[in-house]
């Protein structure tokens, strides 16, 4: 698998949304130049990654689950101290809702040394990182399946979610703007990440630090409505204002499990 840049790993997740890109809307989307995109093309084509045409380039055939692997590729040791750490917050003997996203993995795999756990979850990819574990109870969302990241998604997913008031959410995003929004790409997934926080009485946001400077079209929520936010490195000043303003923890994770670099309220 190709190790992609935090922009050319979104210009693969937005061919495996869209189907075609053309270069001008990329460059307008990331705020660069059209031969940088181009460039960007260019690398994502030779690797095989995307099949170019004339003015832009789509996702080949085959390979629709690429996005979500290359992003797994994506500040992995970030994604693995985020991952201990959130899990520290989580207590034996508890409930929780596990969305999907690479991060939301490593939280998962985490918590494989807890007991009395009863997680609900619409990541087919955390079923299978908590199979086995059989102090664990596992209860998976019903709804459609994302073949290109296992997430299930849509209408049937929010509904079988409204059944349930757990103690913790787990949640991931795309991008965070500055002022506290948080982004994705796929509304199906927004849906159902909404009801995951509406569904649980503490929230815990798990995004490492890349996720500061993307951006992304859908509105999930805003910081406000997260009470820990589990990160790599700090946020810029304004979002590290606006957490403090609405009272959100900031979890600094550090370089060995269970250290924290920081933390800030």
């Amino acid at each position: 698998m190709p190790l992609l840049t935090p922009r050319q790993a979104d210009i693969v997740a937005l061919a495996r949304d869209n189907g075609r890109l053309d270069v001008d809307g990329l460059a307008s989307r990331f705020g660069v130049t059209p031969q940088t995109i181009r460039k960007d093309l260019n690398e994502l084509c030779d690797q095989g990654v995307l099949q170019r045409f004339h003015g832009g380039a789509m996702l080949p055939s085959g390979v629709a689950n690429l996005a979500y692997e290359a992003r797994r590729q994506l500040a992995t040791d970030a994604k693995r101290r985020i991952g201990l750490k959130a899990a520290e917050l989580i207590p034996h003997d508890c409930s929780l809702l596990i969305n999907i996203g690479t991060t939301t993995e490593q939280v998962a795999t985490a918590l494989r040394s807890h007991k009395g756990l009863m997680v609900i979850t619409n990541n087919m990819n955390v079923v299978n990182i908590l199979q086995g574990y059989t102090q664990i109870e596992v209860i998976v969302a019903g709804g459609v399946l994302r073949h290109s990241d296992g997430g299930i998604v849509g209408e049937p997913a929010v509904d079988f979610l409204r059944q349930f008031k757990v103690d913790y959410a787990v949640i991931g995003t795309s991008a965070i703007d500055a002022d506290g929004g948080l982004l994705d790409y796929d509304y199906r997934e927004v849906e159902v990440s909404r009801k995951i926080v509406q569904s649980s009485r503490r929230a815990i946001l798990v995004a490492d630090s890349l996720k500061y400077g993307r951006s992304a079209p859908v509105r999930i929520g805003h910081i406000s409505d997260i009470d820990h936010f589990v990160t790599d490195a700090p946020p810029p000043a304004r979002l590290q204002q606006v957490c403090a303003e609405n009272q959100v923890a900031i979890d600094i994770a550090g370089e060995s499990a269970g250290e924290a670099a920081g933390a800030a309220r």
